[in-house]
Order: structure tokens, then sequence, then C-alpha cells
């Protein structure tokens, strides 16, 4: 009895930490993309009490914020979103999505791990750090947007437009994307691949399938570009990217009926590439291959990113480090997985990594984070803190 009774009053202190009332504060919060619906005005009032100075700025519908804190020196800002993906039949969760309810171990719900949670760990790791060192060198920043896990237009996209614009800058940058693989730190994202998006639409001839002399069937007419689009080796790749990727994602034609031929054929694929290519080589490749094939075609293009990449640097040296402290382990540095709003940030110049939660279920039903972990990574963030920015 008394050792349950120890671990229930360890749970319960837990899940009272700072970190983690301030994640179910923003997780109750219902900011399915692009409404911000009042997050950013929870982290604004605690950053403005710790004497940062707050942009908001709003386009569009979306909500962002830009704040700074400090003197002259080198500036360490914290990225991040509020919105969250929609969380789809609610009747399928176990919990209600925006309820954040707590067990021994986990914290509940739509945004824990991606990515309120990094929020509140940043947040609160910033309220200690300020406190205990009100007179570092250097600058804090952060960067907040509700529009990262939609469009990402009016979002991070654009701040970066609007620092620019006011000679603000920033030199090293940590997203809270939950970058983590098994547990907590074992990964940390350097970079990321572009993505190049392209709607193909290859045209032909209506016809009888009885009287295919009298008709074009384009899928039939596409089967070869197909398979060598399929079966091209685009590049080999580096040290810090895979090879090139190309996927079919989705394919069309017809009516619905066994008799017509359809006419046309529309396929959608993606490429992920590394930064051995560029979008304007990949889209002259595909080009040069449907015109091998003599194929009336249209195709939109749509570059959602290009790769980024972090060399081993200062930021990486101190994410590593802190990591070494915090969790006494070194993490792998990855460029794996989807894009982030870094494919934004990175073309201005600043050192940038992603270092947050697991990431196993992220966009899931029943998306939850661990309450450690959560506690953990605020550590970690005032360590990279206490790193980068010692005292005058």
């Amino acid at each position: 009895m008394l050792q349950f009774t120890a671990f229930f009053m360890h749970t319960q202190n837990m899940s009272a930490d700072p970190t983690i009332e301030l994640a179910q504060q923003l997780i109750r919060i219902d900011s399915v993309t692009p409404n911000d619906s009042g997050c950013q005005d929870i982290l604004c009032a605690r950053l403005e009490k710790l004497g940062f100075q707050i942009e908001r700025l709003h386009w569009e519908g979306v909500d962002n914020f830009w704040a700074e804190l400090g003197s002259e020196g080198p500036t360490l800002c914290f990225a991040g979103h509020t919105d969250v993906v929609p969380p789809g039949e609610t009747g399928t969760w176990q919990r209600s999505p925006f309820s954040a309810e707590t067990d021994a171990d986990y914290l509940h719900g739509r945004g824990a791990a991606d990515m309120k949670g990094s929020l509140a760990a940043m947040i609160t790791a910033c309220e200690h750090f300020v406190s205990g060192r009100p007179d570092f060198a250097g600058r804090l920043a952060f960067l907040v947007t509700s529009d990262e896990e939609g469009m990402a237009i009016n979002g991070t996209r654009r701040v970066m437009q609007w620092l620019s614009e006011n000679e603000k800058s920033f030199d090293y940058c940590i997203i809270g994307e939950p970058s983590s693989s098994e547990k907590l730190g074992d990964m940390v994202k350097t970079g990321r691949r572009g993505s190049l998006n392209a709607l193909l639409t290859i045209r032909g001839q209506q016809g009888h399938v009885a009287y295919p002399d009298k008709a074009k069937n384009p899928v039939h007419l596409a089967a070869g570009a197909i398979q060598e689009l399929v079966a091209q080796q685009w590049d080999t790749g580096n040290e810090f990217f895979p090879a090139t990727s190309f996927q079919i994602s989705n394919i069309e034609a017809g009516t619905g009926a066994t008799n017509v031929i359809p006419n046309e054929l529309r396929l959608m694929f993606n490429f992920r590439y590394s930064t051995e290519t560029t979008a304007e080589e990949l889209q002259a490749t595909v080009n040069l291959i449907l015109h091998r094939y003599e194929l009336d075609f249209e195709i939109d293009w749509h570059l959602s990113g290009e790769p980024f990449l972090t060399l081993p640097g200062k930021l990486t040296d101190v994410v590593v480090e802190a990591l070494e402290k915090t969790m006494g382990y070194a993490p792998e540095l990855s460029t794996t997985g989807g894009t982030s709003d870094g494919r934004f940030i990175a073309p201005y110049g600043p050192q940038v990594v992603e270092l947050g939660p697991t990431n196993e279920t992220i966009h899931k039903v029943d998306e939850c984070v661990s309450i450690s972990d959560l506690i953990n990574l605020s550590k970690t963030y005032h360590e990279i803190m206490e790193l980068m920015l010692p005292a005058k």
C-alpha cells in the first residue's frame, strides 16, 4: 500500500507540472487549422510577463506572432504552431479529443504531440531560464503560427517575409515538431527533403471498347511513360539525404462503365527530393520522358518546399550536449520524414533543427504524449538556452 501511495503521489505531481498544465490549457482549445481560437493569447500573456515584445501578425484569417527579448548578440528562436489537424469522428476516440485528460503516464488529446506539448515545454523552459538568468547575453525569440497543418501560406512563410522586410532576423531556430522516434531525443531533424507535387492529365479519345481502332486509350498510351518514371533513378542521395523518391498517389480514368474507353487519364504524383537535385531538374526530366512517348498531356506543378539542411555546427553541438545532459544519450541527426515549417525558415540563413516528442500517435485517433517526456523536453529546452545564451 505504501508503494502504491508513493507512486500515486509521484504521478499526481507529474500531472501538476507547469508544462503539463499549460499543455492541457492549449489542448482544450479546439484550434483546427487554420484557427488559433485563443491559444496564442495564452502564450503571449506568459511571454509578456517575462518582458518579451510581442508583434501580433494577422493575414487572411491566420494568427501569428513574433516575440523577442534580450540585448545584442546571437538570437535563439523557438518556433511552432497552435493549429491542429481535425480529430475526425470523435466517437472513435477513447477520450474526447479536446478534453486533455491525463492518466498515470500520458496526456491525451489532439495536438498533445503535434505540437501543443512542445509549445508548452518551450514556454515553461523560457520562464525558468529568464527568471534564473535575467541578464543573459543574446536574444530569445518566438515565432508561432496557426497555419502549419493547412495551406501554410499566411503562417511561417509570411512571417519570415515580414521579418526580412522589417530587418529582423535570428541565428538559431528550434522547431518543436515531434522529431523523436522511440524515445525522447533519440532523433533530431537537421533538415528535410523537398516536396514537389504534380497533377498530370494525359488526353486520349473516348470510344467503345469493341472498336479500339476508333479511339485512343490514354491508359495504354501512358503505360510506357509511367513505367519509365517509376524505374527512373533521379539521384543517389548523399551522406545526409536518401535518394530522391517518386510516388504515384492517385490515378483516375474512365466513366465507370466497362465498355467505354476513357477520354483522359489523371495522375497525381510526388517527389521527395534531396539536395542532389532541384525541382527544375525533376520537372525537366518528367517532361522529357512524357514527350518521348509523344503524349498529349498537361501538367500542373506545385512546390511544397525546397530541401534544407543544417550542417553540423554550433546549434547541433549545443542540442547534442543538452540531450546528453538531460537524457543521458546523444541523438541521431536525421533528415527523414515529411516537410515542416523549417523549409520557410532555413532559406533566410538561420541554423534550424527540430526537437520534440515521439511521433508515434501524431495525426491519429487517440493522439497522446508521455507526461515525463514533456517534462524532460522542457528541461532540455532550458539546457539549450543555458548553453547558447551565457550570462553577461
